[in-house]
């Protein structure tokens, strides 16, 4: 179940409005290519969960307008924070391996974007990490995917991911993902590659047989583009 914040952000990014830096809602044409590089510094920047955050803020994100595969994951975990490198980490590993692509590729801005629903570590609840704060998406990321002309695959990760970039709500993960052909064209549903999916990944032996290979071949046309 969704809080009452993810569905409220939902919404407004289904109307296509977002909220300021400053945490009030407005609305935002399209950030311009020669100002990615500014957007990219704000976000960086960025104190606006600072009061909820456990470890404090440290936005992790890598992106640039020429990014051709979009990584829509969750929010960091610990590790990630530590080192400032979006999936650094037993996920990104299994993220990788399922690319099909090493971490000199998966690291490249110039072709693949890294933008989670939120970039900063949210803290421990009580079976994992805590959602993604909502503001986040709220604040940012329109403006930043507006930036991103050239993609042609998507990959949305997770319950968060899912329905923000698919509509999903009220559907579960297993049949958004299970049902990735009927998703809209240049989007791939996933699951969280963590190792706490090992359990899921038993129990869907399709994902790895019939989606994985899909999902190679799909970025490996992207990026031959």
């Amino acid at each position: 179940m969704l809080s009452k914040s993810w569905r409220i952000a939902l919404s407004t990014h289904q109307a296509r409005s977002s909220a300021d830096p400053a945490g009030k809602f407005g609305y935002y044409s399209p950030v311009t290519t020669d100002g990615y590089q500014d957007l990219l510094d704000q976000i960086k920047a960025c104190r606006l969960c600072q009061d909820e955050l456990p470890r404090g803020p440290r936005p992790v994100l890598q992106a640039q307008p020429s990014a051709r595969i979009l990584v829509a994951g969750q929010a960091p975990g610990t590790r990630v924070h530590e080192t400032g490198i979006p999936f650094n980490d037993p996920s990104g590993d299994r993220l990788r391996a399922w690319m099909g692509v090493d971490r000199e590729t998966f690291y490249d801005d110039a072709r693949i974007a890294i933008v989670p629903m939120a970039f900063c570590y949210p803290g421990r609840g009580a079976s994992g990490d805590l959602p993604p704060p909502s503001r986040c998406a709220l604040a940012w990321r329109s403006r930043l995917l507006d930036g991103l002309p050239q993609l042609e695959l998507t990959l949305a990760i997770g319950r968060y991911a899912l329905d923000w970039h698919l509509n999903s709500e009220g559907s579960t993960v297993t049949d958004v993902v299970l049902n990735w052909r009927d998703a809209p064209e240049g989007v791939l549903p996933l699951p969280h590659p963590s190792p706490r999916n090992n359990l899921w990944l038993r129990r869907n032996p399709w994902f790895e047989r019939d989606l994985v290979p899909e999902l190679r071949r799909r970025v490996v046309t992207a990026l031959s583009n």
